[in-house]
């Protein structure tokens, strides 16, 4: 599968994940100790994973934008 293909993929589902934090932590009082956990804590182990890939996929741009020589300013 090439990377824009499971970019399209994983991009979407960070996103979903990013919002899956948010809304439990704003809502941890609200929700069980046990859906906490497996909401919050789980959810953010995945996130986590879910951006080293993210990072790996597009290593190649971050290392073309980190090594990018800045223009000689003009007179």
């Amino acid at each position: 599968m090439k990377t824009n293909s499971l970019l399209k993929i994983l991009n979407p589902i960070l996103a979903v994940l990013v919002l899956n934090q948010v809304l439990t932590a704003l809502l941890r009082d609200s929700l069980s100790l046990q859906a906490f956990a497996a909401l919050h804590q789980g959810g953010g182990i995945i996130l986590a994973v879910g951006s080293v890939l993210h990072l790996t996929l597009n290593w190649n741009w971050v290392r073309a934008n980190f090594r990018k020589k800045k223009a000689a300013p003009s007179p």
